[in-house]
């Protein structure tokens, strides 16, 4: 199997994370995969945001849940970039995509766009949260899920299986050849996150990992001499 470069967020490291311009650029800049983070607005929009709020990322404040798309629009997201829905990522790229849910709630919206755009084949749905995963993969019964983990033991193996989800997108600073290998033996992808310096790759290619994470496109352009 290749080892695929997936786009945090985009490419945050160079553009404002999970903006369409961060999206196409990371399109742009060859990566495997463009991975991104879904929220409701207050009218049930799927908002592309990593945060529960809008502080950090846009000019405005507070939930995204407590705001409608309209006024979530108004916000600056990064350079004159406005806060995305999930369908203008579909029609902005066309590359394969990671989408994070947080919640049960972000399932069932997310369900019905995979149903509405026939979106099983293109897109992967990762959560920390294992209620969400099996929430959307009783609705979407051929989905592609992950578990995503920063703290973890090695029963994260287990809470993977447990939920049918097929790839593990792991914290890179606990990893250990251990996990990986009862990984391996219960027939688990592995994606390493956030894989931003040479001594990061280097790691994650040494362990065998399928692939990593990254905010920085340079990461594409190196990963096939470090295998």
């Amino acid at each position: 199997m290749n080892f695929l470069t997936i786009g945090h967020r985009g490419i945050m490291g160079v553009e404002p994370e999970n903006t369409l311009r961060s999206f196409v650029a990371a399109e742009l800049a060859g990566l495997d995969v463009i991975e991104l983070d879904l929220h409701l607005s207050k009218d049930g929009a799927l908002v592309v945001m990593h945060d529960a709020d809008v502080d950090r990322t846009t000019d405005g404040s507070g939930p995204i849940a407590d705001q409608t798309l309209a006024q979530l629009r108004t916000l600056d997201a990064g350079r004159g970039e406005r806060v995305p829905v999930f369908e203008e990522v579909l029609d902005a790229v066309r590359a394969p995509l990671q989408a994070e849910i947080k919640d049960i709630a972000a399932a069932r919206a997310l369900a019905d766009v995979m149903h509405a755009r026939n979106l099983v084949p293109r897109v992967e749905v990762l959560s920390f949260h294992d209620a969400a995963l099996a929430e959307i993969s009783r609705l979407v019964p051929d989905v592609r899920t992950a578990l995503v983990a920063s703290r973890y033991g090695l029963d994260v193996v287990d809470r993977a299986t447990a939920v049918g989800a097929g790839t593990l997108v792991l914290n890179i600073r606990r990893l250990t050849l251990e996990l990986v290998e009862r990984a391996r033996k219960a027939d688990l992808r592995i994606i390493g996150w956030v894989v931003n310096t040479q001594d990061q790759l280097r790691l994650v290619r040494a362990l065998g990992l399928d692939g990593a994470t990254t905010d920085h496109p340079e990461i594409k352009r190196t990963a096939r001499f470090t295998a």
